[in-house]
């Protein structure tokens, strides 16, 4: 998952990034209204977290207003230290998903994160499976048949990705943007050696799922001996 925070206090936002990358969330952030709809206009967010009070001309209710303007798709929560009614409305009626009040407890924020991602997903459930796989993103724990395995929060988030997804084609500047917060290089091999080491770990519990590579395409979660 990716997620673009637009927030201009420096600490909140470090303290707030670097829980999110702990649980395999990317994050990038930005500090104004025109920085936040450049970044959503040319590169992918699952989540788009804006705080209300900018330091730009645009506060955040101009920021979503834009961003629905711009057909831009990506959930959005908006961030306030006001719990005015009107506050809430007006966040909803530019196009918010979600509202948060500060201060809030990060586990809050991660909840909510995490159930506006599951809203467009055929499975909304906190439990995510793929045959004897089975992901609860609640507790950020992988079990194969029922036996835990264990993985980093990389490897959480790649698995993650593939299960919501199985069986479709995911090149590997997907897999990258939506686990890192760094612009991807193709020289880099990143992906592929985290892929490659999950695979293995998966093969080692006894999973009847696996990522196979289509090589020059990208890679696809599929069960054992499925042809293809």
């Amino acid at each position: 998952m990716r997620v673009l925070m637009v927030e201009d206090d420096a600490t909140l936002a470090t303290e707030v990034g670097r829980a999110l990358v702990e649980y395999g969330i990317g994050v990038d952030r930005v500090e104004t209204g025109q920085e936040a709809i450049a970044a959503a206009a040319t590169s992918a967010f699952d989540i788009v977290i804006i705080d209300v009070m900018l330091p730009s001309t645009m506060d955040g209710f101009a920021v979503c207003r834009e961003l629905r303007h711009r057909k831009i798709g990506s959930g959005i929560i908006m961030l306030t230290a006001r719990d005015a009614v009107s506050d809430r409305v007006n966040g909803l009626e530019a196009g918010a998903d979600d509202y948060l009040v500060k201060p809030f407890a990060f586990q809050e924020l991660l909840a909510r994160i995490r159930a506006l991602a599951r809203r467009n997903l055929p499975d909304r459930g906190s439990i995510l499976r793929a045959g004897n796989i089975a992901i609860d993103t609640r507790a950020h724990m992988v079990t194969v048949a029922e036996q835990r395995l264990s993985v980093t929060s990389k490897e959480h988030a790649i698995l993650e990705l593939f299960v919501h997804h199985r069986g479709q084609l995911l090149s590997t500047a997907q897999v990258h943007d939506h686990t890192w917060s760094y612009d991807y290089s193709p020289r880099s091999n990143l992906v592929q050696v985290y892929i490659a080491r999950l695979r293995r770990k998966l093969e080692l519990a006894g999973a009847d799922h696996t990522i196979v590579t289509t090589r020059g395409s990208g890679y696809r979660l599929e069960a054992i001996g499925r042809d293809g």
